[in-house]
């Protein structure tokens, strides 16, 4: 276990002392052995790279890990769309059938439970690393400020991430006493005791409220093309995320209306262009270009719809879940990027001439024309029709997606992580939950209508329809983007997923029901590789298994 955290110390280094910013060089590494982290941030020019660093580190593989383990490639696919109630990837399904279902959770020696401890840690490490030596580096003292906040930006999105996963929900953590994860706030790597879920929130609030300060005190920003870097709007995003989690629903609606300052929603032209370059409303987000291709390893690759395995296998893109699209009006721009039944209502999706009943691929030549033309309208009339068509290898999945392309090839593409829809859809939850109706209704309606995604849309929902609205109105407007697994966790929302026979399109492998209490609460444990190595913990058993 030893070898594991020479390994983190070691990228942790390579990484905040080798990256530039843009360009071609953006993401090129080299060996830093002789270089130690004070002088790799000795100068703010430095500790930008560094930064950049850690946007390297959310979109790159982590080649200590098995395939695929990619950063936000991989939490968003593998830790919230995989066993989420919404997010159908059918033709895996009876495989990955145990992540798929929250059956992994519990094992404490396998790379699953690891993965996310290790990536995020090695984030916090990053930003550590910046903020300990940036106040003695050379340079203008502004650059300094923003620097150090971003930084703080950084380690308190991956604290917050890291809550989501190995600690329980707020109203069960008896007010923040349930212990959590240590919290790391300097270069040491000892032995250190996990601290309390209270003290891990109020960490994140005081690094958001520290970087708010620097930033505003600071006239240097990003450019406007730098989403990968965090700013004062990501700082007021993740504390907008940290309150509603944690059910401060006050300081979640103050943040999230900040966040979105300057990022108004986008046109359904941009919604309809592809999900893979950045929009009018991308406040955070991974860098990507061709000159910094993933392969077989980017979220692109695998989950967009022209992507390599959509053109290529049978593995399609991913659907959306029918009894969710069932609940969304048919002139819906957003329900217009996947090829739900409505569409085809002269097919009888139950036959089985139309529609395979394992995996809910169209199947027969006269439903698969239907499609096809669908597709290839939309297509046509889209912002991604200048990249390559869609669903080439003719495999169509009941609820598959039209929302992710790739630019290039096999999966090139930027990925958004915080969007302005996003925080508005917190200020409908925050305002749900302070009692203003009105207003949680007023910001589904700048959601829905004003946006232009349905302009017929209004709400005068209130009760628990208008709460069912706000939940069904995030699932779909975030469906892809990393949010599916932990939104139902947090609400304490059971999965029902159905096949087609009962109602649903689901492989039978995974049309199950998962209680919020299973799989203790959906907790992922304490991954061994901790337990070994950080002696404020138990010893557990030495093998890890994959």
């Amino acid at each position: 276990m030893k070898n594991k955290k020479i390994l983190f110390i070691g990228l942790v280094a390579t990484t905040i002392a080798s990256l530039s910013s843009c360009s071609s060089d953006y993401l090129e590494t080299s060996p830093t052995e002789s270089i130690s982290t004070g002088q790799a941030v000795g100068t703010t020019t430095n500790a930008y790279k560094a930064l950049n660093g850690i946007a390297k580190t959310m979109s790159t593989q982590q080649y200590a890990w098995s395939q695929g383990c990619a950063g936000e490639d991989r939490i968003i696919s593998i830790y919230e769309n995989y066993p989420s109630q919404d997010y159908l990837y059918n033709y895996y399904a009876a495989g990955w059938g145990p992540i798929m279902n929250i059956q992994y959770n519990t094992r404490n020696n396998t790379s699953y439970t690891a993965y996310p401890w290790y990536y995020y840690y090695t984030i916090i490490g990053q930003a550590n690393s910046i903020i300990a030596n940036i106040d003695n580096a050379t340079g203008p003292e502004n650059e300094k400020a923003f620097d150090k906040a971003s930084a703080l930006t950084f380690r308190a999105y991956a604290y917050e991430k890291l809550l989501h996963y190995y600690c329980p929900r707020w109203k069960e953590s008896n007010n923040g006493a349930t212990e959590a994860f240590p919290l790391r706030l300097d270069e040491s790597t000892g032995d250190l005791a996990p601290s309390k879920m209270s003290e891990v929130y109020q960490q994140i609030y005081k690094d958001c409220e520290d970087a708010i300060a620097l930033f505003n005190s600071s006239d240097f920003d990003r450019s406007s093309k730098e989403i990968w870097i965090a700013n004062v709007n990501v700082a007021h995003a993740v504390y907008a995320r940290a309150a509603l989690t944690r059910e401060d629903y006050q300081t979640a609606l103050t943040q999230a209306k900040l966040a979105r300052e300057g990022y108004p929603l986008m046109s359904n032209a941009e919604l309809h262009s592809g999900f893979c370059k950045p929009t009018s409303e991308w406040i955070f987000g991974s860098y990507g270009d061709a000159t910094e291709n993933l392969w077989y390893w980017s979220y692109g690759t695998q989950y967009s719809c022209n992507g390599y395995y959509a053109n290529n296998t049978a593995c399609g893109a991913g659907a959306l879940n029918k009894e969710l699209y069932d609940q969304i009006p048919d002139n819906d721009a957003r329900k217009a990027m996947f090829l739900t039944d409505d569409k085809f209502p002269e097919f009888d999706i139950h036959d089985p001439e139309n529609v395979d009943q394992s995996y809910a691929f169209v199947q027969g030549d006269d439903m698969w024309d239907a499609v096809y033309s669908y597709i290839a309208n939309f297509y046509a009339n889209s912002g991604a029709s200048s990249m390559d068509a869609p669903y080439q290898a003719g495999y169509f999945y009941l609820g598959g997606q039209l929302k992710f392309y790739v630019f290039d090839t096999p999966g090139v593409g930027y990925l958004p992580f915080i969007r302005s829809s996003e925080m508005v859809l917190i200020e409908a939850e925050a305002n749900y939950f302070l009692g203003n109706a009105n207003d949680a209704q007023a910001a589904l309606v700048e959601l829905n209508k004003t946006s232009g995604r349905n302009p017929d849309y209004s709400c005068d929902k209130t009760g628990d329809e208008l709460w069912t609205e706000i939940m069904n109105y995030r699932t779909l407007e975030l469906w892809g983007e990393g949010f599916g697994y932990s939104d139902f966790k947090r609400w304490g929302r059971k999965i029902e997923r159905k096949t087609l026979a009962q109602g649903g399109n689901a492989h039978a492998a995974i049309a199950i029901t998962i209680e919020p209490s299973a799989s203790a609460s959906w907790v992922w444990t304490v991954p061994q590789y901790e337990s070994d190595y950080n002696g404020a913990y138990s010893t557990g058993d030495k093998e890890m298994n994959n």
